[in-house]
This record gives structure tokens, sequence and C-alpha cells, in this order.
């Protein structure tokens, strides 16, 4: 053979192999595979798992996945008509948000998520006559709404299809309780998709949830899923969807045996069986269809189509034009034979409309009429929620399964604000990823030592884990936290030496340090030595102990000196009760007789408030000051027990944000005692306009007195030894000085615990309705958190310039049920008060709003400390002033003063120090 014949063969043998290695590769490209498919039977037996004989997909159960909810099998006479994986279901009767987590999905992937709800009448309430259906709830993937879930009929399986694209590691799908029935789930199901299906809307800025996906033309009325399907789509038959989707005219059939391929950067690959039908118009050259939005059930009104082609017949010449709502998406159109085609709008938005009217025209040219073999249509969903940081959820992850947190740590910490975990802040700006700034796990049983994963939340400013019961030492990096302001380690049984650097941080004042109640933390290494569980062969040093005998000394000295001073002033209230002739306050208070009243008041002339003490009157004291005198009616129901409560709570309590007592008086039957006088009145004159003179308070000054006033209740909290509950926080409770600096004011009801260990007390209720804690109202459990759940109420009150107690003819409702349900749309500027004419930053208010429906939870535990709020409030203002700053230079010919301003007292230094601590600059 010539060499010339050998090339020519070895070239065709070449060929031969490329294309039989081609050939494999297509077929293994196209093979069915069930790999990455996760596959839960929700309720099912713990740890089974099985496969079903339709499809050989195994489903294993799904308790390793969810620790909440409750398992129930559907009614008997339900079971023959499912599958086995709808028998089963989970119900959440408890929790507004009940999610499930799963870490096993692959990072910057498109996924098919589908929930199968099949109620099958576990509860009996059908059986029974009972009204469970029909029942609503919403589903939500990681931090998303994606649809309302409506079950009317217990006997129908309702599934809920979302194409979305996970830009994490892990993917939460959560069932969220809106108040309309319990939530529960049968079948969940996540599908990995080819990284090209759908790239012409998909993002990780949108998903998409399945409006209908219909195979036309067949004849079967089955459901093609997996392995036709190798994503294990569902496509249904057209006739159930025959009265939802108006097709004109009448429909007729094609089918073929033949193979139809996928087209090269096919974005649906639509099965083989689903593409060998077609529907064509019966006597007529052309095709119509539509929907309405209304009556589609979808929860947005913007769609997504796939209209899919691909001709059967040989030797044709169809060809068509395609119409949406009378806009043309393709003209001259002529389906490749035998090849699967798509047309879509996916790169045009449309305008949303009540109506999606579809034409399928023939051209003149065309011989046959217009041709339609599959159909998918999404709701386009632009998600609008940021994820908390992915480090974040990691860390925060870790530490609740260190300690077995059983608080509503489900799906996303952060995300959606009002279904953040209890006990965490946090704060995003802008585009960027929501982060954790602030934890507080106070009195929730840790144990072990300090998790060191809290030292890698690095944005956070506020850590509070007092009276748990850890151990061993502080771990170092906790102060290596660049923004950490605030850490409670207080009441727990750390051992050891307390970090240098969180010494540092404390001397310097940039911490908040509080680590009281560690009976071996130490400062100083050398007292470290006789900590149990550390062994040393060393001699403690006669120094030492002398040190330790005089501490032990003055310790005993202070202890009898305390018992004599409880007695003395026990006895003074003793004779204080029977007959007022002993005095029990401190000297600094003056002590008034009734007749010098009589002259301070120009004989009670000017009264400036009533309560239910009695009546408060303006004074003026000898050198010109003012003073309030609040005066005790006979008639009063608040008597001599008050009065002593009050008086002796304003004695040992002293913080720039309380009233203080300037002097009292007990002369025979008359009880008075005398404040300092605050000129502008009550916060709710302001807010209601009883206050003449005055003009309405500004979004910045509102807030800057909000601030001042959890100061103030901050201290009572956390600053008074033992802390102290206010018990009647309200807005005639906040006073306001000439400059609106607030106070807080009434005493008389104020209830301290006996130590700082005690996180609640057992008391009668009393309070104002409408600020009242609904917890302490069924329980008679009193803790700080009541008085936080009345100040969530008096934001509201800022927010709003409502009463706490709004009156109708028919009912009355209060302001925090008036608010949720008026935000239910998303829309805060229908809450916000109309005098404030829209002059505020957005942000700012809605901060305000999520901190007050935060401290008005019904349950104390998911209610924040005043700590917490207070550092909300102070980033809430700093965007309001940051906001009124940027106007200034366009206030031209206006004197620039706090008055014209909003702001109250703040220097410019203050003013960059919040918003260096803002969610925007960070």
């Amino acid at each position: 053979m010539s060499r010339s014949g050998s090339s020519e063969m070895t070239l065709w043998f070449s060929v031969l192999i490329l294309l039989s290695v081609s050939a494999v590769a297509h077929h293994l490209g196209n093979e069915t595979s069930t790999k990455g498919f996760i596959s839960l039977d929700c309720g099912g037996a713990a740890n089974s798992s099985y496969e079903v004989e339709s499809t050989d997909i195994e489903y294993t159960s799904d308790d390793r996945n969810i620790s909440a909810g409750e398992s129930h099998s559907i009614a008997s006479n339900y079971l023959n008509s499912v599958s086995t994986p709808l028998q089963n279901l989970r119900s959440f009767p408890s929790g507004s948000r009940n999610c499930y987590t799963l870490t096993t999905v692959q990072k910057n992937t498109a996924y098919l998520v589908r929930a199968t709800f099949m109620h099958g009448d576990y509860d009996g309430s059908r059986s029974a006559g009972g009204g469970a259906l029909p029942l609503q709830f919403d589903l939500h993937i990681d931090v998303n709404f994606c649809k309302t879930v409506n079950i009317t009929d217990a006997s129908t399986a309702y599934a809920v299809e979302v194409v979305v694209y996970l830009l994490a590691d892990s993917v939460s799908v959560c069932l969220i309780n809106t108040g309309f029935g319990t939530p529960f789930i049968s079948v969940l199901e996540l599908r990995p998709l080819n990284e090209a299906l759908y790239t012409d809307v998909l993002s990780g800025t949108t998903s998409l949830v399945l409006f209908v996906r219909l195979d036309l033309g067949t004849t079967a009325n089955e459901v093609v899923r997996y392995p036709e399907d190798r994503y294990d789509r569902l496509w249904e038959p057209f006739v159930s969807w025959s009265e939802r989707l108006h097709f004109q005219p009448s429909l007729d059939s094609l089918n073929t045996t033949l193979n139809v391929t996928n087209s090269v950067g096919d974005r649906v690959e639509a099965p083989l069986v689903v593409m060998q039908t077609a529907a064509v118009p019966l006597n007529s050259d052309k095709l119509e269809f539509y929907w309405d939005f209304a009556d589609s059930g979808a929860p947005v009104n913007e769609f997504y189509a796939n209209l899919l082609f691909s001709e059967l017949l040989p030797n044709n010449s169809r060809a068509f034009n395609i119409y949406l709502n009378g806009r043309s998406l393709s003209n001259d159109y002529t389906p490749p034979q035998l090849v699967s085609d798509t047309v879509n709008n996916g790169n045009r938005p449309l305008t949303p409309s009540p109506r999606y009217q579809w034409t399928l025209n023939s051209t003149n040219s065309s011989s046959l009429p217009p041709i339609l073999n599959a159909l998918e249509v999404y709701t386009l969903m632009h998600l609008k929620n940021n994820l908390t940081d992915s480090d974040d959820v990691a860390e925060i992850n870790k530490i609740r399964v260190q300690y077995s947190v059983k608080r509503n740590w489900m799906g996303d910490p952060c995300t959606p604000s009002q279904y953040a975990w209890e006990g965490l802040n946090c704060s995003s700006s802008g585009t960027d990823l929501t982060r954790i700034v602030a934890i507080n796990l106070s009195s929730s049983a840790l144990n072990g030592p300090i998790s060191p994963n809290f030292a890698m939340l690095e944005r956070i400013e506020s850590l509070d884990l007092s009276h748990n019961n850890l151990t061993e030492s502080i771990p170092d990096d906790l102060g290596n936290l660049p923004l950490l302001r605030v850490l409670d380690l207080s009441g727990n049984d750390l051992t050891g030496e307390i970090p240098a650097s969180l010494r540092q941080k404390s001397d310097a004042g940039t911490l908040t340090f509080r680590y009281d109640g560690n009976r071996y933390l130490c400062i100083n290494a050398t007292f470290c030595e006789a900590t149990p569980g550390k062994s040393t062969s060393k001699k403690i040093s006669t120094v030492v102990v002398v040190i330790l005998c005089l501490i032990a000394l003055l310790l005993l000295l202070g202890v009898i000196f305390f018992v004599w001073k409880l007695r003395k002033s026990s006895g003074k209230i003793s004779k204080l009760v029977r007959g007022h002739r002993d005095n029990p306050f401190q000297l600094e208070n003056r002590q008034f007789t009734y007749e010098e009243l009589e002259k301070i008041t120009n004989n009670f002339k000017n009264d400036i408030g009533k309560g239910g003490f009695g009546t408060v009157y303006h004074g003026c004291l000898e050198d010109g000051t003012q003073v309030a005198v609040k005066l005790r009616s006979h008639s009063s129901s608040q008597g001599t027990k008050e009065f002593l409560a009050e008086a002796q709570n304003l004695i040992r309590i002293h913080h720039k944000n309380l009233v203080s007592l300037v002097g009292y008086c007990m002369d025979g039957d008359h009880l008075a005692l005398v404040y300092e006088f605050m000129s502008l009145g009550t916060l709710q004159d302001h807010l209601r306009g009883k206050s003449s003179g005055v003009t309405t308070l500004t979004w910045g000054q509102r807030l800057q007195i909000a601030v001042e006033a959890a100061q103030g209740l901050e201290y009572l909290h956390k600053g008074c030894r033992p802390p102290l509950v206010h018990r009647d926080v309200k807005t005639t409770n906040i006073l306001l000085s000439d400059s609106l600096e607030a106070k807080i004011a009434d005493f008389g009801l104020s209830r301290a615990f006996q130590n700082d260990v005690d996180s609640h007390v057992s008391t009668t209720v009393v309070g104002t309705p409408g600020y009242l804690d609904p917890e302490y109202y069924f329980t008679y459990q009193l803790s700080e958190k009541s008085d936080v759940y009345s100040f969530g109420v008096v934001l509201l009150e800022l927010i709003t310039g409502q009463p706490p107690i709004l009156k109708h003819p028919q009912h009355n409702a209060s302001l925090v049920q008036w608010v949720h349900q008026r935000l239910a749309t998303g829309n805060i500027e229908d809450i916000v008060d109309a005098n404030l004419q829209s002059l505020y930053e957005v942000n700012s208010i809605w901060k305000t709003a999520d901190i007050a429906f935060k401290c008005t939870s019904r349950t104390s535990q998911q209610r924040p400390t005043m700590t917490d709020v207070l550092m909300d409030l102070k980033e809430g203002l700093a965007l309001e002033l940051a906001r009124e700053t940027s106007e200034l230079p366009s206030m031209s010919g206006k004197n620039l003063d706090a008055e014209n301003t909003g702001i109250s007292q703040t220097s410019t230094n203050e003013i960059q120090y919040l918003v260096g601590f803002s969610p925007a600059a960070r």
C-alpha cells in the first residue's frame, strides 16, 4: 500500500474514533442520575429510607434536618390514593418561622426546590366537621418570600416549585405562620440543575416560582417526571389545566415516535416524551391562549414564559408569528424539525398586566397552522432581602450547636428582621450582606467554656453572656474584637485571669465590661494560684495571706454596718408609716412643711398634671428655682406605700435622664414630693398637640428623646444595685426640659429585685392599659423585659403619633396590632405621623419600627435588653442626623441652631461618632 493510502486510512480511522467518542459523550450527557438529589419524607419514621418504585428515587426521613414540629400520618381513607412520601407530614403548631436547613447543596448552583403539601385530614378536623380548612401560610426560601400556600381541599396534594440560584453552601426552606392555620409539609425535594438552564433570568438576585408547566398534545392523563425528565420537573397534561388556561379554538394533537433532540444551548431541556407530542388549532390558522393575573394565584404580576416547539411532520412549510399582549416576540418563526427549540420573553421585561394574551398567527406563506409542544410559565421574583454574611452564619451556628440553643434559631439568623433569631441584633448597609452586631444570651442556661466562635464575629459590638453556667477562662481573642463596646460576663463560674486586652479597653473607657459574680475570676495573676482546677506547688506568700485576711475583715465590717443600717432604716420606716415623725431620707433632700408648700405653689393655684397619686402643681422656691410639687390626694388609691417607694427609689438613683428629687413633705396627713421642674411637660402632650406654643417634634428630636429615655431605663436595669423595674413606662411619664432633654418620672410603682441574679419576680400586676406587658399580665412574672415592652409601645407612638389604644365605635385596637396590620403591605408611610410631613430618613423610621416590634414581642425571651435597644436607637438617630446634616447647606439665610435643625444638644463630634456606628457607615 502506498504511503498516501495509509495516511488516508489513518485519517478515516481517527474520524471514526472521534465520532464514537462524541456519541458516547452525548449519551453520557443525557443519562439520568439522582446524584445530588435531596428527597425528604417529612414526618417519616426516624432514620427511615426507601425507594419509590415509579421513579427509583430514594426518600429519607426529615428528622436529621429539623428538630421542631410534630410528625403525623394522614387519615386512613386517604392512604390508598397517594404515594408513600405523601402519607406522612410534619406540622408546626409552635413558632412563627420553622425552617429546614440543608447543608449538602453546592454553592453557586441553580436548584429546583419543590415543597408538597397533603393535608389528608391528619388532625381529624375534617372528619369531625371542624373548620381547619381553608388554611394559609407562607413559604420562604432562605430570606425571601416565595409563595402563599393556600390549602382548600384535604384530598389534594399542593406542590410549590421554585428555581433558585444558591450563593451559599446551605439553603433554608421555611414555613411562616401568618395566623391562618397551622403550617405543615409532606415532602421537600431539591434537584440540581444544569448551569445553562434559565440563565437569561435566573441570578442571585432573582428566583422563579412555577405558575404552570404543561405537556401539550399528550393523550395520556399522567404527569411526566423523573426519569423522563432528568431534573425531575413535573410536566402536567393539558387536561388538568383546561379550565385555568383559556385556549382558542379547540386543540388537536400531533405525535411522533421519532427521536427529538435538544438544540445546542437549550435553556429548558424538555424531556423527549414531552417534545414528541404537540397541539395545533382545530380548523384554524390561529392559536390563542391567555390567563388572568387575578385568577392565577401567582405571588407577583411579572411572568417569564418558555414556549417549546419542535416540528413533528416531515417536509412542511409551517411558519407563524408569536405575540404577547400584541407585542411581537418572533416573526415568521419556523420550528426546527425533530429538534426542541424555545421562544421566551426572558430578556424582554413586560409591564405587569391584568391579562396575558398569547397569539400564534400563521403567515401567508405557511401551509400548516401554528404548533405548540409544551409550555412553562414562572413568576419572576426579585429578591429584596440580603442574606446574613456566610462567615457570621457559620460561627453563630457553631455556637448554636455547642450550647444546644433551643430558641427560634432556625433559618437565616438576621433576615427577615421580624424572624431574626432571638437574642441577636443585626445590621446591614445598602446591598452589603447583613452582619451580626449584638448577641444577648443572658440567662440562657449555657454550660461549659465560652465559645471561641464569639471572637470570630468581627462586627460584634455587644455581647451579653451573663447569668449562665460558663466555666474556664475568658478567651484572649475577645479583647481583639475591634468594635466591641459592651461585654457582660457577670453571674457565671469563670476562672483565671482577665485578659489584659479587656482590662486595657475597660480602663480606657472604650469597653463597658461587667464580670462581677465570678468567684474565681481575678485581675492579677498573683491571686489566681488558688483557683479550682489549677495545681501549684508554690506556697502562698505571707503578704497574700495578710491581704486576704484584711479583705475578709473589711467584708465582715461591711456586712455588720449594712445590717445595722438596714435595721435602723426599717425602724425609721415603721415610725414613718405610723406617724411620719422620723426622716428616712438623706440630708440633702429638703423637708417642707405643708404651709411652705402653700406658699411655694401660691395656694396650689397652678396644677400641671394629675396621676394616681394626686395632683402635680407648679411652684417656685425662695431663690427662684422652679419645682413641681406632687401632692397626695386623700381620695387617691395610692398612699403611704407608694409615697415611700418613690421617695426611697429617688434617693438611691442618680442619672441625668431620671427626674431628681428636691425634697418632700410629711406634715400630718399631708404627703408630697417636690421634684425638679420640667418646663416642656410630658412627651404625650407634644405628640397629641396638647402643649400650646410648642411646634411639632421633628423625627430627629423624637429619636433623641427616645435615646435619652432609653439611657434612663438602662441605668435602672443595669446601673442600679439591686436592679429596678419602673413598671409604668409611658409617654406621660417621660418629661421634657426647656432644651427638650428627656427624663423619666413617677417611680411609685417601681419594683426592685432582691439581687442581680434574679431574672424575674412574682408580683401583683400594675401598670397602664396599652403599655402593659401581656406576659406579665398573664403570668404575674415581672422582669426588666416588662419595661422593654412598654418602651416599645412608646416608640410606636413616636412613629405614628397615635395613642397606645385606638378608639373605634365597634371595638378598640392596640397600637401594636394596628401597626402590624398596616405594615403588612410593606409601606411604612402608611403609619408615620402626618405631622412629620415626610421630613425624615425612611431607613431610620424602619429601624425604629423594627426595634419596637422586637420590644413588643409577646414573650419576654424574644425581647432585647435596654442595652441592645439603646445601641439600635443610636444607629437610627445617626441615620436621621446624617440626613439633617446633609440638608444644612441648603438652608441659606437661616440660623442653623439646634431649634432649626432638630438636633438637641448634639455636637458635630457626637454626630460623627454616631454615624461611624450606623448601618450606612458599615
